[in-house]
C-alpha cells in the first residue's frame, strides 16, 4: 500500500446478539482484528473543518432537488443531536428514503454539513468502476471483481486503493457522480480516498442510483425512469453492487441495520450497507458512518447516518445505531 496502516488500540469485543443468514454476527463494534481495516491515506491529514453542531432546536428537513423544504413539526423538531445523545465533541446526521411511499422525499436530521467518508466510499468507487466499464463495453476483469468483492464485504483496503487507482481517483469519482445525481461529494486528496467529504442526502442520492429506479433528486417513485430517464447504472451493475452490500462480514453488519426488523424491534438480517470507520491521529476521535438499505415495518428504506468527533469506536457505532433507528421511526410516522 502506499500509505501505511496506523493500527488502533483494540475495542473490547461486545456480545453476540444475532444471526445475519445463519451465521453469528456481532452488534456493537467491530472485533478487533476489523478495527485495523482502517483507510489507508487518510491518517497523516490534518483534520477535515467540521461545521458547527446542529443546534438543540433544529428540526429535520425534507429534501428535493438541492434545497431543503421548511422544517416540518412532531418530535423532530427537537434538536437531533441532543435526541440521540451525542456526546462531547461528537456530532451525527441521519438522512432516510421511504422508498414504499409515493412521492416521499428524503428526510433530513440534524445539519447536512459535509463529513469524511471514512470507508463508505467503497461504495461510490465501485459504482463508478461499473458505470467506466460500461462506457468503454468492456466489463469488469476477474481480477477487478475480486477486488470489488473484498473492498465491499470486507472492507479491504488494498483492494479500495487498486480501483481507486482504477477509477482515476478523484477526478474520475466526481465525474460518475455527477451522473449518478450526487450534488455534494468531493473526492480525497490523491491516494487518500477515505478523505473524500459527503453528506448524508448525497449518500441517500447515491442509494438511490443502487436501489431505486426513480429520479436522483431525493423523491421516491420511479417518476424519472418512467419518463425515459432510467438510472445512469445498468441493471445487473446495480444488482452487483446491492449483493456485495447484501454480504458483509458478519463483524461488519451493525450500523443503519439496526433500525430494521419487525417494527424496528431489532437489526435487519437481510440489510444490504457499508460502514466506515476511521480513527483521526491529530485528535484521537472517530469518524463513524453506515448507510444502506432496510426493511422496517414492512417498508423498505435508504438509510445515511455520518457522524465525527466520538471519543471511541464503540462509542460512535452506538451513536449511529441510535441515530438509524430514530431517523427511521421519525419518518414512518410522517
Amino acid at each position: 500500500m502506499p500509505y501505511p496502516l496506523h493500527r488502533p488500540k483494540s475495542q473490547p469485543r461486545p456480545a453476540r446478539t444475532r444471526s445475519r443468514g445463519g451465521r453469528t454476527a456481532v452488534s456493537g463494534v467491530v472485533t478487533a482484528a476489523a478495527t485495523a481495516l482502517l483507510v489507508a491515506g487518510a491518517l497523516h491529514a490534518t483534520p477535515a473543518t467540521a461545521a458547527p453542531l446542529a443546534s438543540a432546536g433544529q428540526a429535520a428537513s425534507r429534501t428535493g432537488s438541492s434545497s431543503p423544504s421548511p422544517s416540518f413539526a412532531g418530535s423532530h423538531a427537537s434538536g437531533f443531536a441532543a435526541s440521540v445523545r451525542a456526546e462531547g465533541q461528537a456530532r451525527v446526521t441521519a438522512a432516510v428514503l421511504d422508498l414504499d411511499a409515493r412521492g416521499g422525499k428524503t428526510a433530513v436530521y440534524g445539519e447536512d454539513a459535509p463529513y469524511d467518508t471514512a470507508s463508505i466510499i467503497k461504495v461510490d468507487i465501485l459504482a463508478t468502476a461499473l458505470l467506466q466499464a460500461e462506457d468503454s463495453g468492456h466489463p469488469l476483469t476477474t481480477a477487478k471483481r475480486a477486488q470489488a468483492k473484498a473492498m465491499i464485504e470486507h472492507s479491504d483496503n488494498a483492494s479500495a486503493n487498486a480501483l481507486w487507482r482504477h477509477i482515476g481517483r478523484a477526478d474520475g469519482l466526481e465525474a460518475a457522480n455527477k451522473r449518478l445525481g450526487l450534488k455534494a461529494t468531493r473526492g480525497g486528496p490523491d491516494a487518500r480516498w477515505g478523505l473524500t467529504r459527503t453528506t448524508a442526502s448525497d449518500q441517500i442520492r447515491l442509494l438511490r442510483a443502487l436501489f431505486d429506479a426513480g429520479p436522483a433528486d431525493g423523491t421516491a417513485g420511479g417518476s424519472a425512469a418512467k419518463a425515459g430517464h432510467g438510472p445512469a447504472l445498468g441493471t445487473t451493475s446495480r444488482a452487483y453492487v446491492r449483493k456485495l452490500m447484501g454480504q458483509v462480514a458478519d463483524e461488519q453488519s451493525w450500523g443503519v441495520s439496526a433500525a430494521g426488523g419487525t417494527h424496528g424491534s431489532g437489526h435487519d438480517p437481510k440489510a444490504a450497507l457499508k460502514n466506515g470507520w476511521l480513527q483521526r491521529n491529530s485528535t484521537g476521535l472517530w469518524d463513524i458512518n453506515s448507510v444502506g438499505r432496510i426493511t422496517s415495518g414492512g417498508h423498505h428504506y435508504l438509510v445515511a447516518v455520518l457522524s465525527d468527533g466520538n471519543r471511541s469506536m464503540k462509542d460512535g457505532v452506538a451513536l449511529v445505531e441510535r441515530a438509524a433507528r430514530t431517523a427511521v421511526s421519525s419518518t414512518n410516522r410522517h
